[in-house]
């Protein structure tokens, strides 16, 4: 079905038309001002503190701020291509969009609100964006890609054990909840990547598609699952450490495999592609190197997790708006040249920040802000480059 109401469509300011415009931009420039507020407070340029304090207010916007905004605007966007019905736009979307901006208002000033009137603005987004995306999932009976909706309950349910572990509510830290987001995140980065990159790399490299094999899809995604279960549970009972070490391990393997049989050393050539291809390396080496920490004594293990977060979080994220921003404007699939430095940027910045830190502890902060450093050259090239798009018209005249 096409949604071809243009008549109703030029009423609506372009920015306001699809979930992706809004969300993409915002999230983008958020994670720059967020970035640039952690460093500051780590070197000690800035002295107040925003809610949960520097360190929680950190993890949590980088995965609920930054990530989750990224996760609606694509989620809010692809409704609309898998059911025909009109995605979420104008007044509508505002609101959305001012509900999630509410919540980093109120965690960066937490003197404005009761904590508990804070964690309810900072609660509500999650669910919102799931009740539009099953409302017409469930009426036209697409089960398939309901599959999202739990997905955005469980950050919620997250979301929720990190505000408990903040005011020690719940017997987990503040970084055992962090761990659940993470993984859960890259829950959902490894089914949108099986089900699209080798599509996406067939059509970019002219060559044949890659079967998916089943049993490796369900190795490379469940032992994710898995995991991220376990982690949220852990409020109820303790799960020893070689189980955890055992399934990082399982799935980092599997993803490689996956990976490998992607080949990603065709996509060298394609911009596009080798940087989506970069960062499902970064979640694989993340998920291999964070398993060993479970058998080896590894100093510093806070650090490896910034391979799945920066370089595959970061790195997947900046692909893929990239590409879907292109797209769903109407656009050729040929990124602005200056991104080629923004993809390259995004792994460097990953780089940095674990490798730096490791080896040469006594220049801790200055090698965090040197990948904050990079992380900002990375999203600012996409806000400098997409903005324009984003608030403008379709190029090829279709709703959206």
């Amino acid at each position: 079905m096409q949604i071809t109401d243009l008549a109703e469509e030029q009423q609506i300011l372009p920015v306001l038309r699809l979930g992706f415009r809004p969300f993409f931009l915002a999230g983008a420039l958020f994670s720059m001002v967020a970035l640039v507020l952690w460093g500051a407070m780590l070197s000690g340029y800035i002295t107040f503190q925003p809610y949960g304090g520097g360190l929680w207010w950190h993890i949590h916007e980088m995965l609920f701020g930054f990530g989750c905004a990224i996760v609606a605007g694509f989620l809010l966007t692809a409704i609309q291509n898998w059911t025909g019905i009109r995605g979420v736009s104008g007044s509508s979307l505002l609101g959305l969009f001012l509900l999630w901006l509410a919540g980093r208002v109120v965690l960066l000033l937490p003197t404005l609100l009761n904590d508990y009137v804070i964690i309810l603005i900072d609660l509500s987004f999650l669910p919102a964006v799931a009740y539009i995306l099953g409302k017409p999932l469930f009426k036209i009976k697409q089960y398939r890609n309901l599959f999202f909706v739990p997905i955005l309950v469980l950050f919620t349910v997250a979301n929720i054990e990190m505000h408990l572990a903040k005011l020690g509510l719940v017997n987990m830290t503040v970084s055992q909840a962090a761990y659940a987001s993470v993984i859960l995140m890259a829950v959902l980065m490894s089914v949108m990547a099986g089900r699209v990159v080798p599509m996406f790399t067939a059509n970019g490299t002219k060559t044949a598609k890659v079967l998916p094999l089943p049993w490796l899809e369900k190795l490379a995604t469940g032992s994710l699952a898995i995991i991220t279960a376990l982690l949220l549970l852990q409020p109820l009972f303790t799960v020893p450490a070689f189980v955890f070490g055992s399934l990082f391990l399982l799935s980092g393997i599997c993803q490689a495999i996956r990976w490998f049989r992607w080949k990603p050393w065709i996509t060298l050539g394609v911009p596009l592609l080798w940087s989506i291809h970069g960062a499902i390396f970064f979640i694989w080496v993340g998920l291999f190197t964070v398993g060993m920490s479970y058998f080896i004594e590894v100093p510093f293990v806070s650090h490896l997790w910034h391979l799945i977060t920066v370089g595959g979080m970061g790195g997947l994220i900046l692909a893929m708006i990239s590409r879907v921003s292109l797209g769903h404007t109407g656009r050729t699939l040929q990124q602005p040249k200056a991104m080629f430095w923004g993809f390259l940027s995004i792994f460097i910045a990953a780089i940095i920040r674990v490798i730096g830190p490791i080896f040469w502890m006594q220049y801790y902060i200055t090698f965090i802000n040197l990948s904050i450093v990079f992380w900002l050259i990375a999203f600012g090239l996409f806000a400098y480059h997409y903005a324009p798009m984003l608030f403008k018209p379709r190029v090829d005249g279709r709703p959206g």
